[in-house]
């Protein structure tokens, strides 16, 4: 297990900008997401890790070890770092066996340490086969495999589960995971899916502009965004006008709790962040009572469903479990509850 350090970390290609001035921890053991948009320079990120290209200005360390900066570079294959691309990158001329085995020194490659690795991924009884003859989750585990058949201090996963169908990427991703865990493999893994990095990392670090604009837990991340844009990247997000003060913001939808730590001693205007799921809809009691908006869309999961609710000039999207409690066009009266993140409004 390794730390891994990125201090003042910039990176252009040309003219273009990609990453500006960026740090970052991971610490031992970790499974740390890297989530941002396509061009956020997620990838670029793990290649400067990994050694594949070198960074502008900063320094990289893994552990205490010094792996770039301008006085010095440590190869790639000098690392000790496991990488695993979007499509796996297979030698589609060797066995399954041989993938998983290639680097390894001759003593490594006798002991068995390929056949012990396809038996950790779940594919003991394919080492003959060719990459060509497995499905896509079958190639990224052997993928996986190879990557972790050096022991390396720190494993990259760079997507690795974006190309395969919803039902197994899910499963895969799950598998993965705990295999990385019970390695006690230092982890970092690029995605554009909040639903992804949210539900399996230790960490998340949201990019943008070149920057991790936020790092943190999932949970804190999705409950004390940083700011509105980070709000809205992670998760659904529901923004109104308020006035916050004393810890607590008056909305349209009621008086809610600021969370702890956000806008100490504030007292005025604010942007105040409502998620889907905080949100309760029930119809009108009666003819006295003024209905608070319009069900305009709906959506059904099966395990809940999505509705969206117009609700003065704004569009509200509401998340409840199971069936939807109202249809298209009726009328609704809704409240929210639970602790809410705020900004300062602009000005």
């Amino acid at each position: 297990m390794s730390t891994v350090r990125l201090s003042g970390i910039s990176k252009s290609y040309g003219r273009l900008p990609v990453l500006a001035g960026l740090d970052c921890e991971v610490p031992e053991g970790a499974v740390v997401a890297v989530l941002g948009k396509s061009g956020s320079g997620k990838t670029t990120l793990l290649r400067l890790v990994a050694g594949f290209e070198r960074p502008d200005e900063g320094t990289i360390e893994i552990d205490e070890d010094v792996v770039d900066s301008a006085q010095r570079f440590v190869p790639p294959e000098r690392r000790r770092v496991g990488y695993v691309a979007q499509e796996g990158n297979l030698f589609p001329h060797l066995t399954v066996e041989k993938n998983v085995a290639f680097g390894l020194s001759r003593a490594e490659r006798a002991g068995g340490r390929a056949e012990e690795l396809l038996a950790l991924v779940g594919l003991a009884d394919m080492g003959r086969r060719y990459p060509h003859q497995l499905s896509g989750g079958q190639q990224q585990r052997v993928a996986l495999a190879r990557a972790l058949a050096p022991r390396p201090r720190v494993v990259l996963l760079d997507e690795p589960f974006s190309s395969l169908d919803a039902g197994l990427r899910a499963s895969l991703r799950s598998d993965v995971m705990q295999l990385l865990r019970e390695q006690h493999a230092t982890t970092v893994f690029v995605t554009h899916d909040q639903e992804e990095a949210l539900s399996v990392a230790d960490l998340v670090g949201v990019m943008e502009g070149g920057r991790i604009r936020q790092f943190a837990a999932p949970e804190d991340l999705y409950a004390r965004p940083l700011d509105r844009t980070v709000a809205e990247f992670v998760g659904e997000a529901n923004i109104l006008a308020g006035h916050v003060s004393s810890g607590w913001a008056d909305t349209a939808l009621g008086r809610l709790r600021v969370a702890d730590a956000l806008l100490p001693n504030y007292d005025g205007p604010a942007s105040v962040l409502v998620r889907p799921e905080q949100i309760t809809l029930r119809r009108p009691a009666g003819s006295s009572e003024e209905p608070a908006g319009t069900v305009l869309q709906r959506e059904f999961y099966g395990h809940d469903c999505l509705l969206v609710v117009g609700f003065g000039a704004t569009r509200l999207r509401v998340r409840c479990p199971g069936r939807p409690p109202a249809e298209v066009g009726e009328k609704v009266v809704l409240s929210a509850s639970g602790e809410v993140a705020c900004w300062p409004a602009p000005g």
